[in-house]
């Protein structure tokens, strides 16, 4: 796999899986437009406090999150800027599939015939 700038395979495996949880996905959606606490967050899912914590933990280890101490509370908010990067990471993706899809209706459906 090609590893883009500034980025390890690992760390690009990290942040997609991360993103491939619906759970996951749903608490980063979440802290786009709020700030919940990981109490708030484990108060909406039908799970336990620690399987929520353990999703914000895969979330925090993939750049995807942060977590900061507001009292007796640990304060949930996304990264934008790593979102950011993992969509122009499917961006880069996606034009290599079109190019590849171009070239075979290229072939496929030659010009002036």
């Amino acid at each position: 796999m090609v590893v883009f700038k500034n980025e390890s395979e690992e760390s690009l495996n990290q942040l997609f899986r991360a993103l491939a949880d619906g759970t996951r996905r749903d608490i980063l959606a979440r802290s786009l437009v709020e700030t919940p606490s990981v109490s708030d967050l484990a108060a909406r899912y039908d799970m336990s406090f620690a399987a929520v914590q353990k999703h914000v933990a895969v979330l925090e280890r993939a750049g995807l999150i942060q977590k900061r101490a507001k009292g007796r509370e640990q304060l949930v908010s996304a990264d934008h800027a790593r979102l950011q990067r993992a969509g122009e990471l499917l961006d880069h993706f996606e034009s290599i599939w079109r190019q590849r899809l171009t070239q075979l209706d290229d072939v496929l459906l030659p010009k002036g015939k």
